[in-house]
């Protein structure tokens, strides 16, 4: 039988981790977007000086789990001297600042292989229609390439926002009581797992299901003159 006087109970509490999870993933993917756009051009220019290192960047990072990552940022440089007696050090003693610096820099290597895939496919087409019109190289990437790309990576983008809300729960790791870490407290006190993990698992599909539905809408709205016109009525 589920306990829903428990379920009722602890409420508040997946209340303030499901707001503790969305500040997390908000602000993570507000910072990763925007260090993801420079990265994505310089990712695709034909300047090895400019392309290779990005590469780099994206190949290491996603070649490595993000636990480890964060633990490498939160555990790992609170080894180096130099840093505890830096300026920097109360940042990076904060679990908060961690976490965040951890998963921002992992969603802006996906992001940035994301955008950078809708970058090569650009139509010819466009890149002749804008340089006919004497735009510089700047213009021509802010008011086409960028606009285009944008759109084009909305489906997988999608799918790396979800990515991001799922990471959040590793948050605990260094102390964040966010959504995983509330259901995971709850357990401890109740021993019950199905109302702790059910009710965690409930609140992640809303989430998802919920993201998945704004990106939907957006593509609707900003791909819908990709999408095939209906064969006009026939009179009759």
């Amino acid at each position: 039988m589920i306990d829903w006087a428990l379920i009722a109970e602890s409420l508040p509490s997946y209340w303030k981790g499901l707001q503790v999870s969305l500040i997390l993933m908000a602000i993570c993917v507000s910072a990763s977007f925007l260090l993801s756009v420079p990265l994505a051009i310089a990712r695709v220019s034909p300047n090895p000086w400019l392309a290779k290192p990005v590469f780099l960047y994206t190949y290491v990072i996603r070649g490595t789990p993000l636990l480890v990552q964060l633990y490498m940022i939160y555990f790992g440089l609170a080894q180096f001297e130099w840093l505890r007696e830096s300026a920097a050090w109360p940042l990076f003693r904060n679990a908060w600042f961690c976490a965040w610096l951890a998963f921002a820099l992992n969603s802006t290597a996906y992001t940035t292989e994301i955008l950078a895939g809708a970058l090569r496919q650009t139509p010819n087409g466009e890149l002749e229609a804008a340089r006919s019109l004497g735009l510089s190289t700047a213009s021509i990437y802010r008011r086409i390439l960028l606009p285009s790309a944008i759109r084009r990576a909305l489906p997988q983008y999608g799918n790396e926002l979800v990515m991001v809300m799922h990471a959040t729960s590793i948050a605990s790791a260094v102390t964040i009581v966010e959504l995983t870490r509330t259901a995971r407290d709850v357990y401890y006190n109740s021993l019950a797992p199905l109302e702790a993990f059910g009710m965690v698992a409930v609140f992640y599909f809303v989430i998802t299901f919920t993201l998945v539905g704004i990106v939907k809408l957006l593509e609707r709205r900003l791909l819908k003159h990709l999408r095939p016109k209906s064969a006009e009525a026939k009179p009759a």
